[in-house]
């Protein structure tokens, strides 16, 4: 740290009292600061260089010098003018010109998922499980509101911005013809529950206080056992959030803006949260082959009517007990809602629990009023737009390739031994596995958050490197040794490091280039160089989940209760998402999906290609370092690509 930034750390922590509350450091947060542009542009040419042959590079830097010495410095100035006035010169533009104004499904596109515990299931009692959780969901959103939670901060010691959590309860999407709105209500007391084709409203509150978890239970039961039908046009209603936004937008206003539609939309999209009952068990079975595949299709999209991907996160529940999470993407990034997730999951299974017949415990109110449905009148050509919606969402659906993949070979603990960062670690593994399984590199993007800045959300590590490439070369290099080898993965761990502390601290590049794009698009100004930039494909799109950001549980004595992470669809249509989470010390969990539709691309193939890199790169840290990594043939898949 520097001279200036520990002082700022001293008075921060003198003026926020020994129990800061969520929001103490809020005003204190620095603003993003915006990069100079020769800085940008320089970084940018040195993350494009071993992508590019020797023409394409020297067109490349013809387009940035022509940039840099002719719009460049008017297209600054703007932005400059606006990190004055605005608490984030980015992150108004990123919510509205990266999701807002997105027209195709945010269904896989956008949406992205978080699972369950990994080996733990506290009760298989589907409405007890459903009770405990959503009242501790209660009790983490009345203590949000209270800012009562403790602020994250960064290694433990810088403060990180908050704001994103503001929205995480009573928030919905809202359709637009040109550009959806961000909706976010003052305190809701319902939910609107969905199970098989009909759609529930369950008030939270009885007589000014949150309802029991055996109250929840009870009621959760009572939608269960009903054995009404749903309404005419009501079993796939909510494929409309599911499908294009100009048809649902257009719907909206012409079938639900009066009347008992208005009525029943009106009582969903000022819900706390979606909560959806499902009918197929789910969760990871080590005797079940891919289980954490379709536990991830299952919550990504599942029939692609049983979630309403409008809400802030849709909680979906199963009849073994399993839970999980589909979260709108618009509002915040995934760490916000990890971090309500890592509070229930640590509630529900440590302060709450359950009976020895796996009920919630504590007894339930009889004078509770039962669940009402919601009333619709679907008439024939909105039922005929829905049906449109659905099937154009099923196609996306069946075309998501998922492989879930737990990695026990090991985990932090050893990679920490050989002194290297496990991210580092697992982003050039992940640059050898792109290798082999391609034969190319790609343009590689790696998540990193900016919330060290007021209103900050994220920044892009660009992970292929040229030291990474290197690497990868020596690695098939049947000629190098195992010592050439490790020196050239220590200089790509340290520039990787090095690149996330950038993005960390606001000198990463592709949101200034994205800022200045959009200013350029403000003013007229026509710039080939930015338009080139923004339409490169991200083919390998990559982001690590974190964990214990609360650290409510000790890992060490209770190892089985860790969380299998979450992911993301495919960002581009011939590549990869791959999401991780590193749990624990012994455990690295990957989350990978493509389309089945290209011919060059399947999930479980690269996770398998992951596992051996993984591998060769830890065998360089052996004793026996010079023994040669097999560079041979690819290891044997036990399946080919799958079908349609």
């Amino acid at each position: 740290m520097s001279t200036s930034t520990k002082l700022w750390l001293s008075l921060v922590r003198m003026f926020s009292g020994r129990r800061p509350l969520l929001y103490s450091f809020q005003a204190s947060l620095p603003r993003l600061p915006v990069p100079s542009v020769d800085d940008t542009i320089h970084r940018y040419l040195e993350s494009v260089h071993p992508l590019l042959d020797g023409d394409q590079y020297q067109q490349m830097a013809i387009l940035a010098k022509d940039f840099k010495n002719s719009k460049a410095a008017q297209l600054q100035r703007y932005l400059i003018l606006k990190s004055w006035w605005a608490t984030n010169y980015v992150s108004d533009w990123w919510e509205e010109f990266i999701y807002l104004r997105g027209r195709g499904p945010i269904m896989v596109n956008s949406n992205f998922y978080i699972m369950d515990l990994l080996y733990v299931t506290p009760t298989h009692r589907q409405a007890a499980r459903v009770g405990n959780v959503v009242h501790a969901m209660l009790q983490y959103r009345r203590k949000l509101e209270r800012g009562e939670h403790a602020p994250l901060r960064a290694l433990g010691t810088v403060p990180m911005c908050s704001s994103q959590m503001e929205r995480m309860f009573n928030t919905t999407r809202i359709p637009g013809i040109e550009t959806d709105i961000v909706q976010h209500l003052s305190d809701r007391k319902h939910v609107v529950v969905y199970h098989k084709g009909r759609f529930f409203q369950l008030w939270l509150y009885t007589g000014g206080r949150h309802l029991l978890p055996s109250e929840i239970e009870t009621q959760i039961q009572r939608i269960l056992n009903d054995k009404s039908e749903p309404q005419p046009g009501e079993l796939k209603l909510a494929a409309l959030t599911a499908g294009n936004r100009v048809p649902w937008a257009q719907a909206r206003i012409k079938y639900f803006s009066q009347g008992v539609n208005k009525v029943s939309l009106d009582a969903i999209e000022s819900a706390a949260f979606f909560l959806t009952l499902d009918d197929e068990p789910q969760g990871y079975d080590a005797a079940k082959t891919n289980s954490l595949d379709g536990y991830a299709k299952s919550l990504l999209h599942g029939q692609c009517y049983d979630r309403w991907f409008d809400k802030s996160f849709t909680l979906i529940s199963y009849p073994n007990g399993k839970i999980g999470i589909n979260a709108e993407h618009s509002w915040a990034d995934a760490p916000i809602v990890g971090h309500m997730w890592e509070y229930v999951l640590a509630t529900d299974c440590f302060h709450l629990g359950y009976t020895e017949e796996g009920h919630c415990k504590g007894d339930a109110s009889r004078s509770l009023p039962p669940p009402t449905r919601l009333h619709w009148k679907i008439p024939k050509e909105c039922q005929e737009v829905v049906e449109r919606s659905y099937l154009s969402a099923k196609q996306i659906a069946d075309d998501v390739d998922f492989h879930g993949y737990l990695f026990r070979e090991f985990g932090k603990g050893l990679i920490k031994k050989c002194r290297t960062s496990p991210d580092a670690f697992i982003q050039i593994a992940l640059q050898l596995a792109q290798f082999r399984d391609q034969g190319v590199f790609c343009l590689t993007y790696e998540s990193s958050m900016t919330r060290m800045f007021r209103d900050g959300r994220t920044e892009t590590v660009r992970s292929c490197t040229t030291e990474a490439v290197e690497f990868v070369r020596a690695m098939e290099d049947t000629a190098a040794t195992n010592t050439q080898r490790l020196v050239l993965f220590r200089k790509a761990a340290d520039k990787h490091q090095n690149m996330y502390r950038l993005a960390m601290t606001g000198s990463g590049i592709d949101r200034h280039l994205f800022c200045l794009y959009i200013v350029s698009k403000y003013i007229g100004v026509d710039s080939p160089f930015l338009k080139k930039v923004l339409s490169e494909p991200w083919k390998l799109s990559t982001s690590q989940t974190p964990q214990q950001q609360l650290n409510l549980v000790d890992m060490n004595k209770f190892p089985k209760y860790v969380g299998a992470g979450g992911g993301f669809g495919p960002v581009a249509d011939d590549g990869y998402g791959v999401s991780y989470i590193i749990v624990g010390e012994n455990l690295i969990t990957f989350h990978i999906s493509s389309k089945f539709s290209c011919p060059d691309t399947d999930s479980y193939r690269f996770g398998q290609y992951i596992h051996r890199a993984m591998m060769d790169i830890q065998r360089l840290f052996m004793p026996e370092n010079d023994r040669m990594v097999n560079t041979g043939k690819p290891v044997p898949m036990e399946n080919g690509k799958k079908q349609l």
